[in-house]
């Protein structure tokens, strides 16, 4: 098989601990479980077995998506590279919702709102108020941003317009000159980069969905065009980079 032109990384965080406790973590800080480290440094694993590396890396600056960044890396063996960490690639801000367990939601407001806040494309969940600890405007990561930036509730469709900004802006540019990328971010910003690579509707966007710790590989053309993706793990080791390991 020939090389792709191009070749990009998606990895969604290991398991965190709202993952566990089933709840919507949004840009709550929330902490990888010990399962979630282990999830990163497998995922590490697994491309240095495969001989991936990388030139340049993205990810947000939530812990989990980090330390899931910096776990797969050390497990890889890897020579310092660029890392650009941006608020355009958090999680989506669930609103009002952010700590809520999901079967508790679904409870009290019904199986069929809950869906359209979990899974409808443009369904913006309750906003936060602006004086709730919770709200963006009150962390300190973000105090140089304006505030007309930092959202108190989205929508997936919102997730998109901002990671998409970021993708065309910034990582594309990396990729079309021949950048090894890798993307350490979460489930939602990723389905939204997922959308745009693939030219995904609607409803297949709200039918997808990316597991934690697996590197999802896309292979691009020179246009950026999706010809190819896969799991990593789908991927039989080669003889000769299974021997050497």
């Amino acid at each position: 098989m020939t090389e792709p032109d191009h070749r990009v990384v998606l990895l969604r965080h290991g398991q965190s601990q709202w993952n566990l406790e089933n709840r919507f973590s949004g840009w709550s800080d929330v902490d990888l479980t010990p399962a979630g480290e282990q999830e990163a440094r497998a995922a590490g694993e697994l491309m240095r077995r495969h001989g991936y590396s990388f030139d340049v890396a993205y990810t947000a600056p939530l812990k989990r998506s980090t330390l899931t960044l910096n776990l797969a890396l050390s497990a890889m063996n890897h020579a310092p590279l660029p890392i650009h960490t941006d608020w355009r690639l958090n999680e989506r801000h669930y609103g009002a919702l952010q700590g809520l367990n999901k079967q508790e939601t679904r409870e009290k407001y019904g199986a069929e709102q809950f869906q359209r806040w979990r899974r409808g494309y443009r369904e913006r969940p309750p906003a936060l108020a602006p004086d709730d600890p919770r709200a963006p405007c009150n962390d300190p990561r973000y105090a140089d941003m304006a505030a007309d930036l930092l959202p108190l509730t989205e929508s997936l469709e919102d997730t998109y317009r901002r990671a998409v900004a970021y993708w065309e802006q910034v990582i594309a540019p990396n990729v079309r000159d021949g950048k090894q990328i890798i993307i350490a971010s979460h489930g939602n910003t990723l389905r939204a980069l997922a959308k745009y690579l693939e030219n995904m509707t609607d409803a297949e966007i709200e039918a997808f969905e990316i597991p934690t710790g697996r590197p999802l590989v896309y292979e691009l053309n020179n246009q950026l065009g999706v010809v190819r993706r896969y799991y990593l793990d789908e991927l039989p080791v080669s003889g000769k980079q299974a021997a050497a390991h």
